[in-house]
């Protein structure tokens, strides 16, 4: 462990001699490799620190206990320490485990609504707000990139980033299809209907990571369509981009400008791309290990919120939380918690 810590110190301040040279500071895109790859190593490097302070500080009280006047103070000292010294060895470990590269970046989420008619898209609505709130619970911003309303209430899709710190490490375990179970508003028997809306996590595509070739992307502008308001249907702003390549098509009408439109839907295209990569990559290399929460397909059923009782269950890991009132207001900690512990156990164990 030691020998795996050091050699994490040295690449790190390795980097940062890099970050100083006059030829990277003038290189952005250089400069983003070195920065995104040492921010890679910096929780272990930062508790290495605190490591080899903990470790010297051991070494100082077993001098102290031999003193007659200070021994009793230096043994519990020491005890206090060594105790403090196998909780960090614990947190180490998991800090060790292999990283996501993708962990520390910003997310683009897209739900749809899907089986159950008007009351999926009403869910897709419920969902988004879900995120809504526990993004800003987070201190995370959140921008829409697309919409379109459903007349009942909700979307039948909807596309949002959510900026901020490793977001992607918190929110990737969402995409799959959510079911919920409740009483729709129009019912008029009382009885509880099943619908389900699909929600998609990607990793916000960077430059560096994946460089968008305009030569194979066809863009056409159109006239914005929705529900309304000051400034829509009345100049031919929206955006329409189509990958040929792959046939992705996106398109963007949020903002009254072309220019901004056009930008957010290149940015989720890039988005797209990036992930469409990153799947084929993950299959080639054979990296669906068992170890990963869920099958990584994208229809699998992962959740399901049951209003009646109250609850929310996890069924990729067995979890299940009384307070579905709370989640849909945000409080969402618990259940990613949950995801992540189990997800790094699994790790640990080597599975």
């Amino acid at each position: 462990m030691l020998e795996r810590l050091q050699v994490i110190e040295d690449k790190y301040n390795e980097l940062n001699d890099e970050l100083m040279k006059p030829e990277v500071i003038s290189n952005i895109k250089r400069t983003l490799e070195i920065t995104k790859e040492q921010a890679m190593l910096r929780d272990a490097y930062t508790i290495y620190q605190e490591y080899k302070t903990v470790l010297s500080d051991i070494d100082a009280a077993k001098e102290m206990v031999k003193d007659p006047e200070l021994g009793e103070f230096a043994k519990e000292e020491l005890d206090a320490l060594q105790t403090k010294k196998d909780e960090m060895e614990k947190e180490i470990e998991i800090i060790l485990l292999p990283k996501d590269p993708n962990d520390g970046k910003n997310v683009i989420v897209e739900i749809r609504g899907a089986a159950g008619g008007d009351e999926g898209n009403i869910f897709a609505g419920d969902l988004y707000r879900m995120y809504t709130k526990y993004a800003e619970s987070e201190g995370w911003k959140i921008e829409e990139l697309e919409a379109e309303n459903s007349e009942a209430g909700g979307y039948s899709l909807v596309s949002f980033l959510i900026k901020g710190d490793n977001v992607y490490s918190k929110l990737k375990y969402e995409s799959g299809a959510h079911r919920v179970q409740r009483v729709p508003a129009t019912e008029t028997q009382g009885r509880v209907h099943t619908s389900t809306a699909t929600v998609l996590v990607m990793p916000e595509a960077e430059e560096v990571d994946f460089e968008l070739d305009m030569s194979e992307v066809r863009i056409d502008i159109t006239r914005s369509s929705g529900c309304g308001g000051q400034g829509v249907n009345t100049t031919d702003s929206a955006v329409r981009l189509t990958h040929i390549p792959t046939g992705i098509v996106v398109y963007s009408q949020t903002e009254r400008s072309q220019i901004k439109n056009k930008e957010k839907a290149i940015k989720i295209l890039q988005t797209r791309l990036f992930d469409l990569k990153t799947q084929e990559r993950e299959k080639e290399l054979g990296e669906e290990r068992k170890s990963k929460i869920g099958t990584g397909d994208r229809s699998e059923k992962i959740r399901t919120y049951n209003y009646p009782q109250n609850r929310v269950t996890d069924h990729r890991i067995g979890f299940t939380i009384n307070t579905l009132d709370r989640v849909m207001e945000g409080d969402l900690g618990k259940v990613i918690d949950a995801l992540v512990a189990e997800d790094q156990a699994r790790k640990l164990r080597g599975e």
